[in-house]
């Protein structure tokens, strides 16, 4: 019946006809080659930019789509060209009292507004460049392809400035072709699209109008002509760096200090194979200074997944990210396989040091795409040996290898294909030193657009072994994914299908938590973007989602959610989502493989977002969710601040506090019995942050955070062969309620004196409690919590960025 249901899903949104066809139209601007370069001074006195034709008649996106822009506050971008690099200059006008100039860090935009150019410059509407600078001379850059969306962590060296007068304000940018990969050709043409946002007005517009009823950014670009006998440069260039760190944590303990120091030092490469492929390696990185991680407190069977924060795993890692395959997290930061410690222990003996991150020795990354639009990359990394520190009864100690030395593979093969499609080969794969298992995973991707890029099929298959060892034979897995729908349009629809037998594991490399499932899922949207009398813009959407389990083919769940959000014309904007899940089985929420019947559940959410642009703004969402079983309940508040107190100067504060009232789930295996608790649970997060400009290159970010969470058991159940509870008559386990703390500040400053380098001065402190008795009172935990050992870090590192070719030209006579 419930086969049968999406079935007349499916056909009777394949049935739907969209009336209103698209018609792209791509704008051709031309580059003039200049043999004299400008200078980057934000004004356009020189004689080269004269009888340049400008790019004008901008459109808007948001909040009206399809209005041209006033020719009293019209746009005009100019290009220019030489051997070296393309040069830019946009002339923006607008009253002076109009334009917003927060001064914020390099790579965030802010309360500001901006112009921004994207490049295409293989032309295959899948992969760009963008180059953005706001209005008080920050810049931002990023990577686009049609994967990963927008990669804001990829960096470029390249040069901008801005004046501000009393009618507009003008940028002006360098862009090396050293920050661009491009085809030989000896005439090329570009795609490119220029974007324009005036923060007040809450008003963003294209040069060639992006529609936001069709499906993609690139694909909506138009045409840069005239790029004639232009070469990539040798694109060599390195990053030295230098560190030092003190730290201070009360151990107290004999033969441990207490404050210890380090000095580091490593080096960041980046080549240019060719002017399409580019070698990044890294030598003994330095990762201690990046922002530390929201921890909470876990009460599911599944790990939590982190952020990647460290800049070369995330910096132009969109080809490996394909697939959801690669996890970075994995390397040197939360490895997927320890040898377990218990078992090497000898009588009276105890841990007493086991780290849980090793260190990354070095990594490496290839990666580009041909003129035939072939991406590939290759990425390698090695991470070196873990020890844990052991000692007996007697003081003596000893050290048990618990993570081997690891080598780390990815390989990428992506084609793109015409109307944005392409076709994917991934692998990954773990090598470990010594008699530790070995992982391999292997994928093939599609993506397969219609020539208006409206209809589409996109999917993969997935094959992961994992090789055996003492004696124990490998596993071989498999997954499926397949997915189609209308993504273009007024209505929009999708269904998926997703499979895994019991074997498939990725999770040595990638995020996993669980296998052995046979999801469907249907998404329907119905978006209008013309603006009404009382909103700008109206997105509605209907899911609905059903999974069993493959092997046996047992019903797990069935959930369906709705909703609408609407943004008013004030620019505040709110949205509502529904949610109901039926009665259910879960079979790994008891750690053991039996299964647990879940209650049904059903709630709402409201979230009300302010328009940003007012200096002082606010919002949040409160929910609320009904269990049937137990009369459980959910009640989650969030709020959040912002004050601008001026260019220079901001502050914000969230709160979020959820409760649960009389919850059931997992609490401890007893006697060989699979125990639940019915609990209530408190949590509270409070998380400060501000940050302080000098300039456009310096300023100061801080990040104060405190994490409180309890569990508190009220009642204890058996958990039956059939799924049930029943009332557990033994002894209270003792130890199972939890009361978690964590503290964390991060204060960082940075100051960046030349492009691409920087000194940063950063100082951490940390501190962590994990109790089994509750402590009552939010102030009492923050009292505690702020009187218990504090992990403090105070760490100076500086980064020079040295260009070979700017080395070569400067020992020319």
């Amino acid at each position: 019946m419930k086969l049968t249901v999406f079935t007349l899903l499916i056909a009777s949104c394949c049935l739907y006809s969209y009336a209103q066809k698209t018609v792209p139209v791509s704008k051709n601007i031309k580059a003039k080659r200049v043999t004299t370069a400008p200078k980057i001074d934000g004004i356009f006195d020189e004689a080269v930019w004269k009888d340049v034709i400008p790019a004008t008649g901008f459109i808007e996106n948001n909040p009206l789509p399809g209005r041209i822009e006033s020719h009293e506050r019209r746009t005009e971008v100019r290009f220019l060209y030489d051997d070296d690099a393309i040069y830019v200059a946009a002339r923006m006008l607008s009253p002076r009292d109009s334009i917003s100039r927060e001064l914020v860090s390099r790579d965030e935009i802010g309360s500001a507004d901006f112009i921004g150019v994207v490049f295409d410059t293989f032309l295959d509407k899948t992969n760009g460049y963008g180059f953005y600078v706001t209005a008080a001379g920050v810049q931002f850059d990023a990577k686009y392809s049609q994967v990963g969306g927008e990669d804001e962590n990829w960096n470029a060296v390249w040069e901008s400035s801005v004046k501000v007068d009393d009618t507009g304000w003008n940028a002006e940018f360098r862009i090396p072709y050293s920050a661009l990969r491009f085809s030989d050709k000896e005439v090329q043409s570009w795609g490119l699209n220029l974007v324009r946002k005036r923060f007040l007005e809450n008003s963003q517009t294209f040069w060639n109008f992006v529609d936001p009823k069709v499906n993609g950014f690139l694909n909506q670009s138009g045409i840069l002509e005239g790029l004639e006998k232009i070469e990539a440069p040798l694109r060599l260039s390195f990053t030295p760096y230098v560190s030092a760190y003190a730290n201070h944590y009360p151990y107290h303990t004999p033969g441990v200090k207490n404050a210890s120091a380090s000095f580091n030092g490593g080096m960041d490469v980046k080549y240019g194979i060719n002017k399409s492929f580019t070698l990044d390696m890294t030598l003994i990185p330095d990762f201690g200074q990046v922002q530390s991680d929201s921890r909470i407190l876990n009460l599911t069977p599944f790990e939590v997944k982190f952020d990647e924060n460290r800049s070369f795993f995330t910096e132009g890692t969109e080809l490996f990210n394909k697939g959801d395959l690669f996890y970075s997290r994995r390397i040197g930061t939360s490895p997927s396989y320890f040898n377990t410690l218990s078992t090497q222990l000898k009588p009276g003996e105890t841990v007493v040091k086991s780290p849980q991150e090793s260190k990354v020795l070095n990594a490496t990354k290839i990666s580009g795409r041909t003129a035939k639009g072939l991406g590939v990359g290759v990425f390698n990394a090695i991470t070196n040996t873990m020890y844990a520190e052991v000692e007996d009864t007697e003081g003596n100690r000893r050290k048990i290898e618990n993570q081997p030395l690891t080598n780390y593979n990815v390989l990428v093969l992506d084609q793109s294909l015409k109307n944005n499609s392409s076709v994917s080969v991934i692998n990954t794969n773990i090598l470990r030193e010594g008699a530790a298992y070995d992982a391999n995973v292997s994928a093939f991707l599609f993506s397969i657009n219609d020539k208006d890029t409206r209809y589409y099929v996109n999917g993969n298959g997935k094959l992961s072994y994992l090789t055996g060892t003492d004696g124990n034979p490998g596993s071989t897995g498999y997954s499926y994914l397949i997915e189609t729908g209308n993504q273009s349009g007024t209505f929009t629809w999708s269904y998926t299908q997703q499979l895994a037998d019991r074997k498939f594991d990725p999770s040595d490399m990638g995020f996993y938590t669980n296998n052995n499932f046979f999801d469907q899922s249907v998404v329907l949207h119905y978006n209008i973007y013309k603006p009404g009398k009382w909103y700008n813009k109206i997105l509605t959407y209907a899911e609905f989602e059903y999974s069993r389990m493959y092997k046996p083919g047992a019903y797990q769940s069935f959930s369906a959610g709705a909703g609408p959000y609407v943004q008013l014309k004030n620019f505040w904007s709110v949205e509502l989502n529904v949610h109901y899940n039926a009665v259910g089985t879960d079979f790994y929420e008891a750690r053991n493989g039996m299964k647990y019947q879940t209650p049904e559940n059903y709630g709402f959410y409201v979230y009300v977002n302010p328009n940003r642009a007012k200096a002082y703004n606010f919002g949040g969402h409160v929910g609320f969710t009904k269990v049937s079983m137990a009369g459980g309940n959910n009640y989650d508040t969030y709020f959040f601040q912002n004050l601008r107190l001026s260019n220079r100067f901001n502050v914000g504060l969230d709160l979020r506090y959820e409760k649960n009232n009389s919850y059931i789930n997992w609490v401890a295996a007893n006697d060989s019995q699979t125990l639940f608790s019915r609990y209530d649970r408190n949590t509270i997060e409070n998380s400060f942050d501000c940050k302080y400009s000098f300039s456009n290159k310096m300023g100061i970010n801080a990040r104060i955070r405190h994490y409180w969470s309890d569990r508190r058991n009220k009642d204890y159940y058996l958990l039956n062969t059939d799924g049930t509870l029943s009332d557990y008559t033994g002894t209270a386990p003792s130890g199972t309620d939890r009361n978690y703390n964590v503290f964390n500040i991060d204060l960082v400053y940075t100051w960046q004196f030349a492009p691409g380098s920087e000194l940063s001065i950063t100082y951490k402190d940390i501190s962590e409690t994990n109790e089994d008795f509750y402590t009552s009172r939010y102030s009492r935990n923050i009292s505690n919590i702020l009187n218990s050992p504090q992990n403090n870090s105070l760490s100076v590192k500086m980064l020079y960025f040295i260009d070979y070719h700017d080395l070569r030209k400067k020992k020319k006579p």
